[in-house]
């Protein structure tokens, strides 16, 4: 405990001056300017996922460390900044490298960086990758290139050395769902087994033990400089001691002084890593599996099952949400991951003198990375239960995890029964509905359900996985028509989630006119926006299908984003619907009379919650309550299910009353 007192009191004094230095540094004197900004690379550049700037796709752009050494040629410093270059000549920079950047300068939300640098023109390189950064690149890409194509292949560098350049976005959100991210991390496991089978190798070398420890602490000394010194890897590195510690000395509580000791230097030798959630998360792994692991039978399913407990209040503090099938997930694939580590491992060593022999090597452990895919796509379409992010499911998973350590197991049992019950009646949807309303951030995505898993669907919203997402929940798998209203990246970005093992028979979208009709399933559809050959007046907006649908339950009208000068068009020829989605997420531009005309029981804007553009407005919403409609917005309500019948009409939100836990 007086490791740990002083581990704290070291730490926040460390990271008080740290902040100090970097909120004084010359860069602030550039804030919100361009200036020339010469720096030493620290970290490899990464391709950042493509993200949704307004209502188009961002460039391209790659993020990377940098200690910036002098700014506009007058001032000298070593000040960590974070670096976002839209062009592609970075890519290939090693740590070491200094380079010198046009760039502006903005303040950053990292702690550890005193700035965020945004540049967009040519990157000059001033000076060459060492030779030593030059091999170890060799030996990375040498990995990459013998592991192969596809997930399994893609898997492979990142579960040897955290290389996960070759993952795919969906594949990422497998892991992640399945609990199965920490497998493509370096990690404390990472070390001890590569720790362990040096150690092993090592006997058949050195006959004495304290040479075989002291070659093995060499060999994780190169270990840790391939897979780059980056503070996770340094934590991990810690963390793996501690675990060896205790296991060399066949010690689990008694090993709680090195974990403290370990936790004292990580916070001394970077006190920004005490403010890190991944930090929190390696020490009550590492906990569990001192403390809990030895107390669970059986013995095979005691490490995930011990860090997974251990690690839940943290995860739900952070994520939201715990996926129960995480547990069974890194069961099944515990007996993969040591093949293909140390197999991996070697591969890479081996890779820079015979890319053959390496890629033989790899070739026996694919079956081992194809089975953790599979493991991981299956086990990722499986609900998970939502709780609250803050205090209320902190609280509650802590106490669940204080009742299993302290032997109170039927308690603690009893409290999660009552918790799945509960979490059992805020399922969504529950029950039948019609239309449902998906909740994906700034965007659009509306589904109109048709019989059994067939379903009408209006545009996609921006991000793949979570309009994929909301269909699964829906359990549609046949879409008969997608209608995509316009080409703004917040209504088609996702469709690539969509498609995701579904069926799409038709596809309303560019050149579709008003007067253009389809039946389906009992339901009527009729396109009243735009007119053939419609020629735009400059806005994407006005160029929006708007349609409506009617059945003999509801009416519905759908208009995309046009703004007044189109809604003024449509005045008189709609008449009043049942429900209404509203124009532009709800925006100021509404046409007054339109809106009158329509008089809806429900209006239906979808909107990510705190936006930059002051969606939904006040006096749009003012004006919907005015006229009697029920207002139902994403940003509060979440995803929205109608259940429809005879124009009687019965609403299901995904955060309701109890928000405190919900399968999702």
């Amino acid at each position: 405990m007086a490791i740990l007192l002083v581990a704290a009191v070291v730490g926040a004094l460390a990271i008080s001056l740290r902040i100090s230095a970097l909120q004084n540094s010359a860069l602030q004197n550039y804030l919100h300017q361009a200036t020339t900004i010469s720096l030493q690379v620290t970290t490899d550049p990464v391709l950042v996922a493509p993200k949704v700037v307004g209502t188009a796709f961002a460039r391209p752009a790659y993020s990377f460390i940098g200690q910036a050494t002098q700014v506009a040629d007058r001032y000298r410093m070593r000040i960590p900044v974070r670096v976002i270059a839209s062009t592609r000549s970075v890519a290939h920079l090693l740590p070491g490298q200094r380079i010198t950047v046009f760039a502006k300068v903005l303040p950053s939300k990292e702690r550890r960086v005193a700035a965020l640098l945004i540049v967009a023109q040519q990157v000059t390189v001033e000076s060459k990758a060492s030779t030593f950064a030059h091999t170890l690149s060799v030996i990375r890409s040498g990995l990459r290139t013998a592991s192969g194509s596809g997930d399994a292949g893609a898997l492979i560098p990142g579960m040897v050395i955290g290389d996960v350049s070759k993952q795919s976005i969906e594949f990422k959100d497998e892991m992640r769902r399945s609990g199965l991210t920490h497998l493509v991390a370096v990690s404390g496991a990472n070390f001890a087994i590569v720790s362990a089978f040096v150690l092993w190798a090592m006997q058949f070398i050195f006959r004495r033990k304290n040479f075989r420890i002291l070659a093995t602490a060499l060999f994780l000394l190169a270990f840790i400089a391939l897979v780059r010194p980056s503070p996770s890897v340094l934590r991990a590195a810690a963390m793996a001691a501690v675990l060896l510690y205790a296991h060399a000395t066949r010690q689990g509580r008694d090993s709680l002084p090195a974990l403290g000791f370990a936790i004292t230097a990580v916070v001394f030798l970077d006190p920004f890593q005490a403010r890190d959630p991944g930090f929190a998360l390696s020490v009550l792994a590492t906990a569990g599996l001192l403390l809990l692991a030895p107390k669970i039978r059986p013995q095979f399913l005691a490490p995930p099952i011990a860090a997974l407990i251990f690690c839940a209040p943290v995860i739900v503090a952070l994520s939201g949400y715990i996926s129960p099938m995480s547990i069974v997930a890194n069961v099944l694939v515990a007996p993969a991951v040591t093949p293909i580590t140390i197999v991996g491992f070697i591969a890479a060593l081996i890779s820079p003198f015979s890319l053959q022999v390496a890629q033989a090597l790899i070739f026996l452990i694919k079956p081992c990375a194809h089975w953790i895919t599979v493991i991981a796509e299956w086990s990722s379409t499986f609900p998970v239960l939502t709780l609250a992010t803050g205090t209320l499911g902190f609280l509650a998973t802590i106490l669940i995890v204080l009742l299993i350590y302290w032997g109170k197991r039927y308690v603690a049992l009893a409290l999660v029964v009552i918790i799945l019950a509960l979490a059992w009646f805020q399922r969504f949807p529950a029950g039948d509905w019609s239309i449902a309303n998906c909740d994906v951030g700034q965007g659009d995505a509306l589904v109109i359900h048709l019989q059994e898993n067939r379903a009408i669907v209006i545009d996609v919203g921006s991000d793949p996985q979570i309009i994929d997402r909301c269909l699964h929940q829906l359990g549609i798998k046949e879409i008969p028509l997608l209608i995509l209203t316009h080409s703004h990246a917040d209504h088609v970005g996702g469709l690539a989630g969509l498609k995701k093992n579904r069926v799409v028979e038709r596809t309303w979208y560019g050149n579709i006119a008003a007067g253009t009709k389809a039946h389906l399933d009992g339901i009527e559809i009729e396109v009243l926006w735009p007119p053939p050959h419609y020629g735009g007046d400059g806005n994407p907006n006005n160029s929006s299908i708007a349609a409506i649908f009617r059945s003999h339950d509801f009416t519905l009208f759908a208009a995309g984003d046009i703004e007044p000068p189109v809604q003024t068009q449509l005045e008189s020829r709609i008449g009043r619907v049942d429900i209404y989605k509203v124009a532009h997420h709800g925006s100021r531009y509404q046409d007054a009379q339109l809106l009158r005309e329509l008089s809806p029981s429900i209006a239906l804007i979808s909107v990510g919650a705190k936006n930059s553009y002051g969606h939904p407005a006040a006096s749009t919403i003012a004006e919907l309550t005015e006229i009697g409609a029920k207002v139902l917005r994403t940003d509060r309500d979440g995803a929205v299910a109608i259940h429809a019948e005879l124009h009687r009409f019965t609403v299901q939100r995904s955060k309701r009353w109890l928000r405190f836990l919900y399968w999702n």
